[in-house]
């Protein structure tokens, strides 16, 4: 089928602050060096991709003190113009959700202040009509509850069971978001058995990506329906990709990836309603 782009409006946050100063995930380690001039030159690049694509890119100020405020999709989940906010599971990342709501809150969005934990973006992923929820490391599960109740929508519980893929966004990817014909590209090992059949029964044409390319954070990639950022090292999934119609643009974000966060990661969609 021909793959039709879609108009994004995201927002992002550069990482004027980046560095690796504690460690929450199994890809944070203090003893090596950050380059945070490279970090910024990276992110600069993934921002002019979207810009030249036509996309809508607005941007957070950066706040001292908060390294990973970079990863903006983890700072809230918009849905039908309404903002669900972050509130996270570690003391270190909490200051963030507040900081991103009100971003939101200035702009007139009407904003949902989040009683169970969630970190947005990170675990909360829009497929058409129905959002997936990750949980198992960060995000709980009486959060899927709470964001089907605020929006309405179907949200299915996936179980991570690999350290390495904390966030869903790390081992998920949403490829097409149309209502439609929606598909996703995943890594099946880093789900329980029964979320690996819950994602094969409802998306029977998913990409299954492999343990070398999701190693390398692939599947952390955004794509507008048919041009699809990817990690220039997931080449077996950029080759899947051009396979089933779509066209992986390769963007280097390995500096950033030292925190444990790739395209996706600096990446928040505002869908309007």
């Amino acid at each position: 089928m021909e793959r039709i782009s879609t108009p994004r409006h995201f927002l992002m946050c550069r990482p004027t602050y980046f560095t690796v100063s504690y460690e929450i995930n199994p890809w944070m380690n203090k003893t090596i060096e950050v380059d945070t001039d490279l970090a910024i030159r990276q992110w600069d690049t993934l921002r002019e991709t979207y810009l030249s694509w036509g996309h809508t890119v607005e941007l957070i100020d950066p706040l001292p003190g908060l390294p990973d405020m970079v990863y903006a999709a983890n700072g809230a989940t918009v849905v039908d113009g309404l903002v669900y906010s972050a509130n996270f599971r570690h003391p270190e990342r909490q200051p963030e959700g507040p900081a991103y709501q009100k971003w939101f809150a200035d702009a007139g969005y009407l904003t949902h202040t989040a009683a169970e934990i969630n970190e947005g973006e990170g675990d909360i992923l829009v497929v058409g009509d129905v959002i997936l929820g990750g949980s198992g490391f960060r995000t709980d599960p009486a959060a899927h509850r709470e964001l089907a109740d605020l929006t309405g929508h179907e949200v299915i519980s996936l179980e991570l069971v690999n350290p390495h893929f904390y966030h869903l966004d790390t081992a998920l990817t949403v490829l097409d978001s149309d209502p439609a014909h929606p598909m996703i590209a995943y890594h099946p090992a880093a789900f329980s058995a029964a979320s690996q059949q819950v994602l094969a029964d409802r998306f029977p044409d998913a990409i299954h990506v492999s343990a070398a390319d999701a190693a390398h954070l692939g599947l952390n990639a955004v794509s507008d329906n048919r041009r699809v950022v990817v990690a220039p090292l997931a080449t077996g999934y950029a080759a899947q990709l051009r396979a089933a119609g779509f066209e992986p643009h390769p963007v280097d974000t390995s500096e950033l990836l030292k925190g444990g966060g790739g395209a996706k990661c600096c990446t928040l969609e505002i869908r309007e309603a």
